[in-house]
């Protein structure tokens, strides 16, 4: 996906959250007056939306959707590389399946992340914890998956963009199965990075129940 989809899929939630946001408050402007309860009823439902559970919950989302979204280019990227490479040379499959599978570990990371940002969360043991959260420990979440999220997304692209020009140096030096493993893996560095940063600040957590 390229950065101008990305900000058009931004504008578009975005534009649905506005919606949303103004189809509420005008519904709580005609009735406030008229009826207390729907006023309080409306209240409700903008709590509810915008509450600290379901921004931590954003945050699990980003930490695995951005970086599968990113790997999946990737993997995109190297395999119409590959299909060039096979078309013309059969035999190449076995060295060209790692170059491949590399981009493929960013969607792992980001899932690893959004596991242990689950965890931190209570869903699988205490999930009365989930349903407190206030909007500010929500947005901890969110901030704890940037990392991963943005890192992986970007890393996992770039990783396909050099992997796939490691397939093209296969085609023509077959012997070269190692240094061009080895260039595209330096990429995935600062996904592992990012994604030990992302592991920290959920360890570290105040209010979480690990």
């Amino acid at each position: 996906m390229k950065l101008t989809s990305v900000k058009k899929l931004l504008a578009v939630i975005l534009s649905v959250v506005s919606l949303l946001t103004l189809a509420v408050l005008t519904v709580a402007a005609e009735d406030a007056d008229a009826t207390p309860a729907v006023a309080d009823t409306v209240a409700e439902m903008v709590k509810g939306l915008f509450s600290g559970t379901n921004l931590a919950l954003l945050g699990v989302a980003l930490a695995v959707a951005l970086p599968c979204m990113g790997s999946a280019k990737g993997v995109g990227i190297v395999g119409e590389a590959a299909t060039g490479l096979l078309s013309e040379q059969p035999n190449m499959f076995g060295k060209a399946f790692p170059m491949m599978a590399l981009p493929m570990t960013q969607g792992v990371y980001g899932l690893v992340a959004s596991f242990l940002m689950l965890m931190s969360l209570g869903l699988f043991g205490n999930p009365d914890h989930l349903m407190n959260l206030t909007f500010a420990q929500g947005g901890y979440y969110v901030m704890a998956a940037l990392p991963i999220a943005l890192a992986g997304y970007l890393s996992a692209i770039r990783q396909g963009r050099v992997a796939a020009s490691g397939i093209n140096l296969i085609g023509k030096r077959p012997g070269s199965l190692g240094q061009a493993i080895t260039t595209a893996a330096l990429v995935e560095t600062y996904a592992i990075f990012s994604l030990l940063i992302t592991i920290m600040l959920v360890f570290l957590c105040p209010f979480s129940v690990l």
